[in-house]
């Protein structure tokens, strides 16, 4: 039986919101980035956040916007949020999140929102505060601002690869393509070049306080089976933990071998296990 109403949180409550999310620093990491960018107001935050829990005592929250994420979400938190959006228009493109409560969210709205391109229920969690203890590639480096033309192709081919369909489809690409201009301009994207074309690179997509999360980690098919994997992430890591945050964070598909032993190499270590549904 539920036990507290679903409610859309605003400003008043950013604290307790901040406490919780502090809580689950690594898979709460995209929405304690956004709410310290944006607070909790609906119109400034591009999303909603969804609180299940008293006003005194906030049990789990839940953003709604691009993506579908809840963090802290037991069982009748979860079921409380699924009440409340099965009756919504499906508009994120994904359910991100710890695997238990994703899969039970999917499991009931799946009737509401309609099929799945995609569900991937095991994707390990993984965080390194230790500075690599292997040689770093020298030639990765912080993506400058001119270099946007070579960097976009990289990126628009490693989403396809990863994500099932191309982020040119939507919009022409505009909107993608202002996300690597910010990611270039915020120093948060990092790649190898050679020859003027990119060879490896990777994206520190969500930096908040506790963490810095890579997503984005990409090589070139010529690059493929030749060794520069890890030690190219080994400087990602390296300038992240030196100059960003305390950790680096990262989660990877449970199929996708290789990038799981260069992660291991870096001195990744499993917290967890998120699942994502890809709309």
């Amino acid at each position: 039986m539920l036990t507290a109403p679903v409610r859309q949180l605003g400003e008043s409550e950013r604290r307790a919101v901040e406490r919780l999310l502090d809580l689950d620093p690594y898979a709460g990491a995209q929405v304690a980035e956004r709410v310290a960018a944006r607070g909790l107001a609906w119109w400034r935050a591009e999303g909603r956040v969804l609180g299940y829990g008293s006003r005194r005592q906030l049990e789990a929250v839940c953003w709604l916007g691009g993506n579908l994420t809840p963090v802290l979400a037991g069982p009748q938190a979860v079921a409380a949020f699924a009440d409340l959006l099965a009756g919504e228009e499906r508009l994120c493109s994904s359910i991100v999140g710890r695997a238990d409560a994703v899969l039970e969210l999917w499991d009931r709205l799946g009737g509401a929102w309609g099929p799945a391109r995609d569900v991937r229920p095991n994707q390990p969690l993984l965080v390194t505060d230790a500075l690599p203890e292997i040689a770093v590639d020298p030639q990765v480096r912080q993506v400058r601002n001119g270099e946007l033309d070579l960097l976009f192709p990289a990126a628009v081919a490693m989403y396809t690869e990863e994500v099932g369909v191309s982020p040119l489809a939507e919009d022409g690409g505009r909107g993608y393509r202002r996300r690597v201009t910010d990611l270039i301009r915020s120093g948060r994207a990092y790649a190898r070049f050679v020859d003027g074309r990119v060879a490896f690179k990777a994206e520190l997509a969500v930096v908040t306080r506790r963490t810095a999360q890579v997503q984005g980690v990409w090589v070139a098919p010529e690059w493929r089976g030749r060794g520069i994997a890890t030690a190219a992430m080994a400087a990602v890591v390296r300038d992240a933990l030196t100059r960003v945050a305390p950790t680096v964070s990262l989660y990877v598909n449970d199929f996708n071998l290789p990038a799981r032993r260069v992660y291991e190499r870096c001195g990744f270590r499993p917290v967890g296990t998120l699942a994502t549904v890809l709309f």
